[in-house]
């Protein structure tokens, strides 16, 4: 028996099929892994792993794990468990697919950690190229899924990774949402991950102040995506069964949609222009969950650098702000950096690298 998993588990790795795994029993288990061809100056496996829900059930999230081809001679090669922003709700916008057929627009900021020697592990998140729906927007789902592939990417032979290894969190947007709940998470939820550092931008850390920013604005298709993915989190929520005719066609559009088409969903709408119930969010429910879903409330198990762009037109700077604020009256090694007359997009251009160089420092 013991021969025939061997010869197997070689046999995939020749031919690039899934390798064999024992049952999955814990969070961050391997359920397959095949290796892949990556548009990244690295070896690359899609991976496919255990983790948890928001509402604490087991759970399988792919994602890919990136390895240079260089050898590392300093101990145990550093890892980097990668938090992509916002790409969308449809399985097409996957970041291990776009990373495979060359369409990842975060390739560079992954290849700067790549170029550092460092290993890059990203994940899908739930429901991102896996059944189901994504839980857009879900920090408590986000940072498990980050903390679980972290743990994956240590259990693939071929990738030579220590368990105990190092392990950096990078994200901005949606991503840097994900790298806080992975920080916040990690003391409680992932104490075998050897965390040293957590660097995160844009973060939309009060989705309540992120909504009422955004309803009426040019992106509200990103508030659309994020009831979406809410919903399908926490079933309880009234959404789907009050949405009216036109809320119901725009849902079904948006859970297909990528990044540019889930931005440009419904420009200048309302939430209200697509239930039967007015100011839907405010029920008690929905604010419960976005009350478990508010980063700043534990204190992160690592140093955080977290940064924001002064004229940040889909996340408000008062947002990254009052996380920090959070975070230094829990007492946590917080770093913060604001990138003065810079957007949204601007503020990862001008702080992704920044924050890249502050992960090393870490490691």
């Amino acid at each position: 028996m013991l021969r025939t998993v061997l010869v197997s588990a070689l046999a995939a790795t020749l031919i690039g099929a899934p390798a064999a795994q024992a049952a999955p029993s814990a969070p961050g288990d391997l359920v397959d892994y095949k290796s892949v061809v990556a548009t990244a100056p690295a070896k690359a496996w899609k991976l496919h792993y255990r983790s948890t829900s928001a509402t604490g059930q087991p759970n399988t999230v792919s994602g890919i794990l990136l390895v240079p081809h260089t050898p590392w001679t300093k101990g145990a090669r550093p890892l980097v468990s990668y938090a992509v922003g916002t790409h969308g709700l449809g399985d097409r916008c996957a970041p291990s697919t776009r990373l495979t057929n060359g369409s990842e627009n975060e390739v560079l900021l992954m290849s700067q950690a790549l170029s550092r020697g460092w290993a890059v592990v990203v994940t899908d998140y739930e429901g991102l190229g896996t059944p189901g729906t994504h839980t857009y927007a879900v920090g408590q789902s986000e940072g498990r899924a980050v903390l679980d592939a972290a743990r994956a990417a240590s259990r693939v032979p071929e990738a030579g990774l220590s368990k105990t290894g190092p392990v950096g969190v990078f994200g901005y947007s949606q991503g840097g949402q994900a790298a806080a709940f992975a920080g916040e998470l990690q003391p409680s939820y992932a104490p075998d991950v050897n965390l040293v550092g957590v660097a995160e931008g844009g973060v939309p850390a009060d989705l309540n102040a992120v909504l009422k920013f955004n309803d009426g604005g040019p992106a509200f298709g990103l508030v659309l995506g994020a009831a979406v993915g809410y919903a399908t989190a926490y079933p309880e929520l009234p959404f789907t069964d009050v949405l009216n005719a036109k809320g119901e066609k725009a849902v079904a559009k948006v859970k297909e949609a990528c990044t540019v088409e889930l931005g440009a969903a419904a420009p200048f709408a309302r939430l209200n222009d697509f239930t039967t119930v007015p100011n839907v969010s405010s029920d008690p429910r929905w604010q419960a969950r976005l009350g478990e879903n508010l980063a700043g409330k534990t204190k992160p198990g690592a140093p955080v650098f977290l940064y924001h762009a002064s004229l940040d037109e889909l996340i408000p700077l008062a947002v990254g702000k009052g996380l920090r604020d959070r975070y230094q009256a829990l007492g946590a090694d917080v770093t913060w950096q604001e990138f003065p007359l810079l957007e949204h997009i601007g503020g990862v251009s001008a702080g992704g690298p920044v924050a890249m160089t502050w992960l090393g420092t870490k490691f």
